[in-house]
């Protein structure tokens, strides 16, 4: 462990940020006294002058986009034997403090939040909890810290003091992902405890937080020789604390022993698992076709219903879907008949599908591509909560598409796992398209819709086909992971779309 007092150089006291401040003053001062002595000579122009003249304002210098510049504090950065309570810092123009509730860091975390005050170019802190003899504090401004007139944030603005003799610098870095998507959440905050029991993350809160960057990455600076457990958590409350049900969540499987070297640790983040929802009946390039549209007069009476029908076009890959305003009260099949071509020719194997909400009817049925369809109603097929039926007997007609207007698919993939159950699963729009467990390292399909798909590969352990969370009080199970990959592909219609991806 390096005991060592040591003092730093950090960016805000770069003398260079002050030169480059200063030259940008003294160049605005110029041409301020340059235009008012203009202003003078066109007015004494104007004035001896018979004729109109035209006074054009003067033009400011370049905007000020240099964050302010740290010239002193008391007491000094990386102090040691720290026994007081206030800490001041002089800047070189006007600070504004905002959102410092939100922003402020100070590890180890104290049981009261220190107060920070503003006025004109100095912000001072003052530290409200008795201080832990022999331990390193940080305080880390976040962006709180602009200056007043320009509202240029400081960025990584931190003050280190210790209590005791030296200064502790042992550091622990990692990243954080969210295990359903394999992306970064930077709202997450990571924390270090102390406490080995489970219980602590509910009864009490942790002695260091660092905050994730873009990428999901945190970085603990100053730390002692101690052991930690780690975990990662959306802090919506305030409270740095963990109680389960939808809060996003990760923990480390074992503890972190933090000494000169220490390897970066990734945690995998996740919530409980949402309702389970069916894949989209409709592709995702068609759009709800709204057959009687909602918002007229109160008074209205009439069934109200969408379909998943775009330009009167049914997809070939799904099945004709009726979402219903209001759930249905009754609902008779045999008043519902399908028919084709311009003939209305009867279909006969075809069947109707309630949900358990009876509030979407499915239409089941192998479509032929490129032929008209028309569904009759019967008046009185449906009565939902509300009484509203159809006014009169009406009819829906509609066409399935092309197979040329859909693209083969085969995607090739090396370095795939087979024995971790991969799912490869289609998302449109950020919207999950199709899933489809994977039995070898090649999927085709001949019959694809077109459009461009993100790709991800869920690692399935208990093999039931969709993503499952983690549990951490009891059985410390983590989640399992999903691994998103880098491409997208494009697949267009009436083409033959091969790809190849490495893992």
């Amino acid at each position: 462990m390096n005991r060592k007092p040591k003092k730093r150089n950090y960016d805000f006291k770069n003398k260079s940020l002050i030169a480059n401040k200063l030259s940008l003053q003294l160049m605005k001062c110029k041409r301020l006294i340059s235009a008012v002595a203009l202003v003078v000579i066109i007015t004494a122009g104007f004035i001896n002058s018979t004729g109109c003249a035209n006074i054009i304002p003067p033009q400011g210098g370049p905007r000020d986009s240099i964050a302010p510049v740290l010239l002193k504090s008391n007491p000094g950065d990386s102090a040691v034997n720290f026994t007081g309570n206030k800490i001041t810092f002089t800047f070189d123009e006007f600070i504004d403090v905002q959102n410092i509730q939100e922003n402020l860091l100070v590890s180890p975390l104290p049981v009261t939040i220190p107060s920070v005050d503003n006025r004109q170019r100095e912000v001072t802190v003052r530290l409200k909890d008795t201080l832990e003899p022999n331990t390193t504090y940080t305080i880390d401004f976040g962006k709180a810290l602009k200056d007043f007139t320009e509202g240029n944030v400081i960025k990584n603005f931190t003050y280190t003091f210790s209590t005791g003799k030296y200064i502790d610098s042992l550091e622990l870095k990692g990243k954080v992902v969210l295990a359903e998507t394999g992306k970064a959440d930077s709202t997450l905050i990571v924390m270090l405890h102390t406490n080995p029991d489970d219980s602590a993350l509910v009864k009490e809160k942790p002695k260091y937080i660092a905050r994730l960057d873009g990428e999901g990455n945190f970085y603990f600076k100053n730390l002692p020789e101690k052991t930690f457990y780690i975990y990662a958590l959306k802090d919506e409350g305030g409270t740095k604390r963990y109680f389960g049900g939808k809060q996003v969540f990760a923990f480390a499987d074992s503890a972190v022993i933090v000494q000169q070297k220490n390897k970066p640790i990734t945690l995998f983040a996740f919530g409980a698992k949402q309702e389970s929802q069916s894949q989209s009946a409709a592709p995702p390039s068609f759009g709800p076709g709204i057959r009687n549209k909602p918002g007229a007069a109160t008074n209205d009476k009439r069934l109200k219903y969408q379909t998943n029908l775009l330009n009167n076009q049914q997809d070939l890959l799904s099945q004709f879907v009726m979402t219903f305003e209001q759930p249905l009260k009754t609902f008779d099949s045999s008043r519902l008949r399908l028919y084709t071509d311009t003939s209305f020719l009867p279909v006969a194997d075809y069947k109707f599908e309630k949900d358990s909400l009876s509030r979407k009817l499915t239409l089941v049925h192998n479509w032929k591509e490129n032929t008209p369809y028309h569904l009759f109603m019967d008046k009185d097929f449906a009565e939902d909560s509300s009484g509203k039926k159809l006014l009169k007997t009406d009819t829906l007609s509609f066409t399935t598409k092309k197979k040329a207007d859909y693209g083969m698919l085969k995607i090739r993939f090396r370095n795939l796992d087979l024995s971790k159950n991969p799912v490869l699963t289609f998302l449109f729009n950020g919207s999950t398209y199709k899933s489809i467990p994977l039995t070898s390292t090649e999927f085709a399909s001949s019959l694809f819709l077109p459009g461009d798909y993100e790709l991800r590969i869920l690692f399935d352990d208990n093999k039931n086909g969709s993503w499952d969370p983690g549990q951490f009080f009891g059985t410390r199970k983590q989640p399992e992971l999903v691994v998103p990959i880098g491409r997208k592909i494009s697949v267009k219609p009436n083409w033959q779309n091969e790809f190849d991806i490495s893992l």
